[in-house]
C-alpha cells in the first residue's frame, strides 16, 4: 500500500483526481449554504458548513504535503471553478424559496389576473404612475420551481411586457397551485420540506 502512495501514478494521476473532487464537493456545498444562509436556515447551513470545512481540510491538506506537485495546485483551483458551477446548478434544479414576480404594463390587466387565478396563484393589482403614462403594477408571489410557469403565462398575455423577478427570503399565508407530485427525490424531503414551505 505504502509503494502504491508513494507511486508516481498516485502523486501525478490519483492525487489531484481526489482533490479536484473533494473541490467540487466542498465548494458546491458552500455554493448551497450561502443560499440557504440568506434564506434564514439556521440547522440546515451550518450542518452543510460543517461538512464544507471539513472536505476543505481534507484537500487543502494534502495539498500542503504535495507543494512541488503543481498538479495538486492546478487541480484545486479546477475543482473551485467547477464546484461553483455545479453548486449553482444543483440549486437551480432544488428551486428552493419563493420569489416575488412583478409585472409593469399599460395594457388592460384583467386577462393577465384571470389567467394566473385560474393557476391558482395570489396576485394584488396597483395603480400607478410610470415613465410612459398610467400603469398597473401586478404583483405575485410563486415558488421559485413554478418562474417558468409564471413566465410563460405574462409572455402569453404580452411578449413585449416588463417584468423583475427577486428571491423572497420567506413567504406566508399566499395562495400557491398544489402540485400533485414532487420531481425530487424522496431522500430530499426531510430536509427541503422546510424551506419549500
Amino acid at each position: 500500500m505504502d509503494t502504491f502512495i508513494n507511486s508516481g501514478i498516485f502523486n501525478w494521476v490519483i492525487l489531484p483526481v481526489l482533490i479536484f473532487m473533494a473541490r467540487v464537493l466542498d465548494v458546491s456545498l458552500g455554493t448551497i449554504r450561502i443560499i440557504l444562509v440568506s434564506k434564514g436556515q439556521k440547522v440546515l447551513a451550518p450542518l452543510l458548513g460543517f461538512f464544507e470545512v471539513l472536505i476543505w481540510l481534507v484537500a487543502i491538506g494534502q495539498v500542503m504535503q504535495n507543494l512541488t506537485n503543481v498538479l495538486c495546485y492546478l487541480a484545486y483551483g479546477a475543482g473551485f471553478a467547477v464546484g461553483n458551477f455545479v453548486g449553482i446548478s444543483l440549486e437551480e434544479k432544488l428551486a428552493m424559496g419563493h420569489s416575488v414576480v412583478r409585472v409593469v404594463t399599460a395594457k388592460e390587466t384583467a386577462p393577465l389576473v384571470d389567467m394566473l387565478v385560474k393557476a391558482h396563484y395570489g396576485v394584488t393589482c396597483v395603480e400607478a404612475k410610470g415613465a410612459t403614462g398610467n400603469v398597473m403594477l401586478i404583483y405575485t408571489i410563486v415558488k421559485r420551481k413554478d418562474l417558468p410557469e409564471v413566465t410563460r403565462i405574462i409572455s402569453e398575455f404580452d411578449k413585449k411586457a416588463f417584468y423583475s423577478i427577486e428571491d423572497a427570503r420567506t413567504a406566508k399565508e399566499g395562495v400557491f397551485p398544489k402540485h400533485q407530485q414532487s420531481n425530487r427525490p424522496s431522500w430530499t424531503k426531510p430536509f427541503l420540506g422546510r424551506i419549500a414551505k
